[in-house]
């Protein structure tokens, strides 16, 4: 029997907290962290948590053993062969939840990110990695098309030419080679990675207001379906709620006492 039907779903994430940073790990290195139901379960519920935690104010995310995530389970694929549109999942929660997380969301790619693991690297507002680690869409070399939102989120990250290149022919991307062309934003040596991903984010935890930072994440959000007059049309507004915000005052009391601020937590919805 695989471990698709016995592994809990508690097992398939870890938590670990450092300071104000929570780390996710991916844990089924024996599949290279393959994605399944119960692992997608259990993520989504720890990021819903994450955003109802005012002690946490960046979410890590990386995998267990050599690989980050190497897209779908493979036993779950093949019951979804020859199904066509009667294989539709039943989601209670969309795929690109991650997308939605107002507090910032990091990934650190530690081996191979394939397909959906792929794409789940994409949904993360930054991505650190290694000059061993590997991206593909894996996609069109499985008969399938740009799954989950990826034909709109790559070129945004990397343009159209570069994103058609990825997509059409789902090759493998090294970690040097994605940092050229602007897929990730880093790439430290292996024994160093999550140690750095956790601090740009504790830095970010420690210095940057929680209700600007989602603020921020918002307009970033909006900008990529709006125009430039519209952008600054809601910047102006932000700013305008900002002023009246007490982590502006906080801001610039710290900054003027040259200690560190002491920023409100970011308020539930």
């Amino acid at each position: 029997m695989s471990d698709t039907a016995t592994q809990p779903d508690t097992d398939t994430v870890l938590t670990e907290r450092r300071g104000g940073v929570l780390v996710l790990t991916l844990n089924r290195p024996e599949r290279l962290n393959a994605w399944n139901a119960g692992l997608e379960r259990r993520y989504f519920s720890l990021l819903d948590e994450a955003e109802a935690d005012p002690d946490v104010r960046v979410v890590v995310v990386t995998g267990a053993g050599r690989g980050f995530c190497a897209g779908a389970d493979m036993d779950e694929l093949d019951v979804l062969t020859g199904a066509g549109e009667a294989a539709a999942p039943v989601r209670t929660v969309p795929c690109h939840r991650p997308l939605l997380m107002r507090k910032p969301l990091i990934a650190a790619v530690n081996g191979a990110a394939a397909g959906l693991g792929f794409v789940q690297a994409l949904y993360c507002d930054l991505r650190f990695t290694t000059p061993t680690a590997k991206f593909t869409s894996s996609f069109t070399r499985r008969g399938l098309i740009a799954e989950y939102g990826a034909a709109w989120l790559l070129p945004r990250l990397v343009g159209h030419s570069r994103a058609a290149d990825l997509l059409l022919s789902a090759r493998v991307v090294p970690g040097q080679e994605a940092l050229a062309m602007g897929l990730v934003d880093r790439v430290v040596d292996p024994g160093e990675l999550l140690d750095t991903a956790v601090a740009y984010g504790q830095d970010l935890a420690d210095h940057c207001s929680p209700a600007a930072v989602a603020a921020v994440k918002a307009q970033l959000a909006a900008a990529a379906v709006s125009t430039f007059p519209e952008a600054v049309d809601e910047a102006d507004r932000r700013m305008l709620q900002s002023f009246g915000h007490p982590d502006f005052a906080e801001g610039v009391t710290s900054y003027r006492e040259k200690r560190p601020p002491a920023f409100t937590g970011l308020a539930l919805r």
